[in-house]
C-alpha cells in the first residue's frame, strides 16, 4: 500500500497562476484506498490519548477531521470562513499576502482545558493553522499539535507554527 497515497496526489503546473505547483487531492478522494491510507496515516501522527478534540479546517480539512473523529471516537469541531456559522462564534483575523481573512468557530466550540489536534489538508505559509491556534487559545483550549496531509516545505508555514508540534504525512518543496 507504500506509495498508492503518493500517486493519488496530482500536481497541477501554473495553477492558479505561473510557477505554482498545485498539489490537487481530488483524485485521492476518488480512490478509496489511497483515501483510507491517509485518514491512516494522519491519524496515527498522534496518539488519541494525548487529545481531547479535532478542529478540522474549511473546507478540505473537514474530509480528514470527520473521517479522523469518526476513526477515533473524538469530538469534532469545524474552523470555517466568516459568516458561514450559526450561533454565537468567536472570530479570529489574520494577513495573507495580500489584505486579511477571518476564521470563526462556534464560541462553545472548545471547553476551557480542552487539548485540541488541529487537522488541515496541505500547510502552506501557516496563516489558517496559525489563526487556527490563536482562535482555540482565545476559547481557552491547549493546541496539542497541527496535522496535515501535505506541507510545502520552504514556505514558511512551519516557521509561523514554532512553538506548535507540527507534523505531516507529505513533502514537497
Amino acid at each position: 500500500m507504500e506509495g498508492r497515497l503518493e500517486d493519488a496526489i496530482r500536481t497541477i503546473p501554473d495553477f492558479p497562476k505561473p510557477g505554482i505547483q498545485f498539489k490537487d487531492i481530488n483524485p485521492l478522494f476518488a480512490d478509496p484506498v489511497a483515501y483510507k491510507e491517509a485518514i491512516d496515516r494522519i491519524s496515527q501522527l498522534y496518539e488519541p490519548s494525548t487529545y481531547d478534540r479535532i478542529g478540522a479546517f474549511d473546507a478540505r480539512g473537514f474530509l480528514f477531521g470527520a473521517a479522523m473523529s469518526y476513526a477515533t471516537g473524538k469530538p469534532l469541531f469545524l474552523l470555517r470562513k466568516r459568516g458561514k456559522l450559526p450561533y454565537e462564534t468567536v472570530v479570529q483575523e489574520y494577513s495573507l499576502e495580500y489584505g486579511t481573512a477571518a476564521l470563526e468557530a462556534q464560541a462553545d466550540a472548545v471547553r476551557h482545558g480542552e487539548r485540541v489536534l488541529l487537522v488541515d489538508d496541505v500547510l502552506a505559509t501557516g496563516g489558517t493553522m496559525r489563526a487556527g491556534c490563536d482562535l482555540v487559545e482565545r476559547l481557552g483550549g491547549t493546541i496539542t499539535g497541527c496535522a496535515t496531509l501535505i506541507e510545502l516545505d520552504g514556505l514558511g508555514g512551519r516557521e509561523r507554527l514554532s512553538g506548535y508540534e507540527t507534523k505531516s504525512i507529505l513533502h514537497y518543496e
